[in-house]
């Protein structure tokens, strides 16, 4: 079975523009969670986000890149330059055609669509720009990414809400690890700030007014981030062929279905999740270390996750270290697990746990070691990257360091 790394990385999210400000905002325990600079916040209840901020899409795009780039299909750009940068990759034509990109989105061109409906209903127009279907369609940016790059094979969008960046990338993991493709572009974007996204989810009453504050006994909601993470993964001997530097080693991947509820996770269908991890990637329950947890800052996420944690490995969860980063960069829907990657990353490659920020009273039902608000070093061989998506979909990613 053909071993699969990841060679290269890219992000731009709340708390920086890049990987090594992302880890740096990470080890500092930095928020990126304020007042949202949106249109018609005034209307809203909730006034607080995760935003990009500090960005001027001129810096990166031409006029034309802009009529057809969504915000979302901008960060994914983005996101994917940097990775391939990285990754020092050059697909030429002999080998493009074994060469894809799989991406997560949830929302898509949701800013667009909101825009657009804004411009028909409220200022009565009764025209649009001919290229808005294309560009708030969901696999804008995958495509995009596709043209750019010159991947010719699998090149496609994964919208399963909150698990969506980790479908996308356990997809993008077995086409490599099967041999249908020996390079994939993986991860997810996601820009959802708008009125029109935030009144929507006020409707759930799931929103924090003030804080993300995951498995802490006050929380009271999840708050929305925006942003992207790309990653380049290949075959492991053909990247030591070319003398690639290897990031990590993705070891196994494991999806489930609760099959119960349209948005209450299920304790049972999250623990079979990370228990086919663990199984696929044939570990032992004592080598995981960090598990990057779904983490919302909701009292029925958190709550569930901790108890499907706690079943899975049973003594052990005792020592595991279990965070989450929404609490700095917000929660990104469909692009959340590949920023939350990064952090699994930083824990294996540079030995420091990214910390859950903003705890402040202990839940005796989230009872395990969740990194209160300060990065830790230690050293991790095993990581888990855990999503808990809205259907009831269970996603779960696995991660080794790599020592050669």
């Amino acid at each position: 079975m053909r071993r699969v790394v990841i060679t290269g990385a890219g992000t731009i999210n709340a708390i920086a523009h890049d990987v090594d400000g992302t880890y740096k905002a990470f080890r500092e325990g930095r928020c990126g969670i304020g007042p949202l600079d949106i249109r018609d916040v005034d209307r809203l209840s909730v006034k607080i986000g995760a935003q990009v901020r500090g960005f001027d899409e001129t810096r990166y795009f031409d006029r034309q890149q802009i009529t057809l780039y969504d915000r979302f299909t901008q960060f994914a750009m983005i996101a994917a330059q940097q990775a391939m940068r990285q990754s020092g990759l050059d697909i030429r034509d002999e080998f493009a055609d074994r060469a894809g990109v799989v991406l997560g989105t949830s929302g898509g061109g949701l800013r667009t669509q909101d825009d657009n409906y804004r411009a028909v209903y409220e200022e009565g127009k009764n025209r649009v720009h001919p290229f808005i279907v294309p560009k708030l369609m969901s696999n804008a940016a995958a495509s995009h990414v596709s043209m750019a790059w010159n991947l010719r094979g699998p090149s496609f969008t994964v919208s399963t809400a909150c698990a969506s960046s980790n479908h996308a990338i356990g997809l993008a993991f077995h086409m490599i690890r099967s041999g249908l493709c020996d390079t994939m572009l993986a991860g997810g974007s996601e820009s959802m700030l708008c009125f029109g996204g935030i009144k929507a989810w006020e409707g759930l009453r799931v929103m924090s007014p003030d804080a993300c504050r995951p498995f802490s006994a006050n929380r009271n909601g999840m708050v929305q981030g925006e942003g992207a993470g790309i990653f380049v993964f290949e075959e492991l001997e053909a990247a030591k062929a070319r003398g690639a530097e290897i990031l990590a080693e993705i070891i196994s991947f494991a999806m489930t279905s609760d099959a119960t509820h349209i948005v209450l996770p299920s304790r049972e269908g999250v623990a079979r999740a990370i228990a086919g991890a663990i199984r696929d990637a044939g570990i032992a329950l004592s080598e995981v270390g960090y598990i990057n947890a779904h983490g919302t800052g909701t009292a029925a996420n958190d709550r569930t996750e901790c108890a499907a944690v706690s079943e899975v490995f049973g003594a052990h969860a005792k020592n595991l270290m279990i965070s989450s980063t929404k609490s700095m960069h917000g929660h990104l829907i469909g692009g959340t697990g590949a920023v939350e990657l990064l952090a699994c990353l930083m824990a294996l490659r540079e030995g420091v746990v990214p910390p859950t920020v903003g705890f402040e009273v202990p839940d005796p039902d989230c009872a395990l070691d969740v990194v209160p608000n300060e990065a830790r070093e230690a050293r991790v061989e095993v990581a888990l990257s855990n999503a808990l998506a809205f259907g009831g979909l269970n996603a779960v990613i696995a991660l080794r360091r790599y020592s050669g």
